[in-house]
């Protein structure tokens, strides 16, 4: 078990907000620094499936940092599927209804 499945919870645990539209992807970075250097790594899920991937960024200062960790995460592929499903409303799951 990494420090990433410690920190998970369970997809039952996540609250719900009423109004809010539902949970397509989860990101979650661990950032270490030694002030000369700052390194981040962790997950991009898809909520929808579960299918994961790692990121991870470094930099000398914050903005590179940040720069680096967008490189990271629009270079995955996941995510441009997440993204693609968000803006044409399908959620991922197979449907249930019969035709």
């Amino acid at each position: 078990m990494d420090d990433l499945d410690k920190t998970r919870k369970p997809a039952e645990a996540v609250v719900e907000h009423p109004g809010e539209p539902p949970v397509v992807a989860r990101l979650v970075v661990e950032i270490r620094s030694d002030g000369t250097r700052t390194i981040a790594r962790g997950a991009l899920q898809d909520a929808s499936i579960g299918q994961e991937v790692a990121i991870q960024a470094e930099g000398t200062t914050p903005l590179a940092l940040a720069a680096s960790l967008v490189r990271s995460l629009f270079s995955a592929p996941l995510l441009g599927r997440v993204i693609g499903r968000a803006l044409t409303g399908r959620s991922g799951k197979k449907s249930t209804r019969e035709p």
